[in-house]
């Protein structure tokens, strides 16, 4: 806004993908980015420096939780979240809407904000547009998320009206008192999949000055048609000099579909926990390293593959680790799953600036489903 904190450097020409970069005090962040989800302040089984070396420029970690425990002023207290963790690079995190929003049984909402209960130990706590960004300032991030409301896939119009309109005076309180801390502060979208309700919402957040732009409430139940039909009927209504954000999902088909609406970041579990489940994203589709056929076999996960996994360990020897329950599986997966998922956002810009990414995104697409 003003600045030059987000700048395109090409647009394909046959759809709306773009890449660029983010510009933070901690460092540049190329775009489409995916952000490996650190949820306690820790990207799961995984050293920083490791995320680092799998490609990694931006993480995310949860205001929620992280208020919970160990709290925000602890943190704050020991030199801010980069310091807390050792990671020196860009953190985004999100406002805790999404996990209130998954405590229906424990919360209320109202126009001050969300009353609810730990999930820890039923203590009571408020949350309000204007405490979220001051959590967020006292975990150092460099990119804090508003609160909104996520309303339900089934939800119906009169309540989703209701709720943008909350979501929208919320995000103005949001922006009052503004600091330099948090760096960067972006405002949610909802709407469900009605396109005209996004679309509507989208013209309000985007009227505000927000740094960046983010497209919540998907990936809560819609089909896969919806999803993309959403994402095509708003992508217009997105201000095109801000980056826009889709909170939450990763499925590399998910991305491939994003990006070809003008989504620029990403974040997601699935990387991760997959990997803690035995699943190995490669570009043949998932790979479940507990199946016998995996017994004997000296493949690495991925031909081709350069993390450090595929470098040096064997489907055999990465199913027995996990067979036998050892730690070791779940560093290993992880750290091809956080490989896999960097490379492919490379590939992504790297086709973007050579106007070719439609070509790309069939290929892969294809591949994916090709089986191993």
């Amino acid at each position: 806004m003003g600045d030059d904190f987000f700048q395109i450097a090409a647009r394909d020409p046959a759809c709306r993908a773009r890449t660029g970069r983010m510009r933070f005090l901690r460092g540049e962040v190329p775009t489409p980015c995916f952000a490996p989800v650190g949820t306690y302040g820790t990207v799961k089984a995984m050293t920083p420096e490791e995320v680092e070396a799998c490609g990694a420029s931006l993480i995310l970690a949860n205001t929620y939780h992280l208020y919970l425990r160990p709290g925000a002023g602890t943190i704050e207290s020991l030199g801010g979240l980069h310091r807390f963790m050792h990671w020196e690079k860009p953190i985004l995190t999100d406002s805790g809407g999404f996990q209130v929003y998954s405590l229906a049984t424990f919360r209320k909402i109202s126009e001050q904000g969300v009353l609810f209960r730990s999930h820890l130990d039923g203590s009571e706590h408020l949350l309000t547009p204007e405490g979220v960004i001051g959590i967020q300032r006292q975990l150092g991030s460099d990119i804090a998320m508003v609160l909104d409301e996520c309303p339900a896939a089934d939800a119906p119009r009169e309540y989703l009206e209701k709720s943008l309109d909350l979501t929208t005076r919320w995000a103005e309180r949001s922006l009052k008192n503004r600091q330099e801390k948090p760096e960067r502060i972006f405002g949610i979208i909802q709407g469900g999949v009605d396109v005209e309700l996004r679309r509507r919402h989208a013209s309000q957040i985007g009227a505000l000055p927000f740094d960046g732009l983010a497209i919540g409430g998907l990936g809560v139940g819609e089909t896969p048609e919806k999803f993309a039909e959403t994402l095509a009927g708003m992508a217009d209504a997105l201000d095109p000099q801000r980056p826009h954000y889709l909170m939450g999902l990763g499925r590399p088909e998910d991305i491939l579909e994003a990006v070809t609406h003008g989504v620029d970041l990403f974040d997601c579990v699935l990387p991760t926990r997959n990997a803690r489940n035995g699943q190995a994203f490669t570009r043949r589709g998932p790979l479940a390293i507990k199946n016998a056929e995996h017994a004997q076999s000296d493949k690495p996960l991925e031909e081709g593959c350069g993390c450090y996994a595929c470098q040096y360990y064997s489907r055999a020897y990465l199913r027995h680790l996990y067979m036998a329950g050892e730690i070791l599986s779940a560093r290993l997966l992880t750290t091809h799953n956080i490989y896999f998922y960097e490379a492919v956002m490379r590939e992504i810009r790297e086709a973007i600036a050579e106007g070719r990414f439609l070509g790309y995104k069939k290929a892969l697409l294809e591949s994916l489903q090709g089986g191993r």
